[in-house]
């Protein structure tokens, strides 16, 4: 059962997935961000967010903990929220500090990835990135 086990997709792949996280959270912690709150940055470096369930979405994020992140992310001053097309929407977008921190993050951020490119030889990075993609739309 124990051999089962270490096989576990379910188990490795957020095994993985905490690993990965332990790691970039490390190396943003000098920003004053973690990795979730920098990829909600990165969202919003493209515009403002619609809603805060397409941004979910979009982040593979629960709603509760997105709008947490974007609470802190608001009283930082990095994120500003506003009224949206409807009643109960809202929108969310970068402050000039928050692109700022953004991009100041950016060469670390390509830094860490590649030593991540560079830690997976077998199989190669795109083919597990690949996987891992085929999977997140299970």
């Amino acid at each position: 059962m124990r051999n089962e086990l270490e096989n576990c997709l379910i188990m490795n792949t957020r095994m993985a997935a905490r690993a990965v996280t332990r790691r970039a959270d490390r190396k943003l912690r000098g920003f004053g961000v973690t990795s979730a709150q920098f990829n909600i940055l990165g969202v919003l470096s493209t515009g403002p967010a619609a809603s805060i369930t397409d941004m979910a979405a979009d982040l593979a994020m629960d709603r509760t903990t997105l709008s947490r992140n974007l609470a802190v992310l608001e009283r930082r001053k990095l994120v500003s929220t506003g009224a949206g097309e409807h009643a109960r929407m809202r929108s969310i977008e970068l402050t000039p500090e928050g692109r700022r921190i953004f991009e100041s993050i950016l060469p670390e951020w390509r830094n860490s990835q590649e030593e991540l490119r560079n830690l997976l030889t077998n199989p190669d990075f795109q083919t597990t990135l690949d996987g891992l993609r085929h999977l997140a739309k299970l």
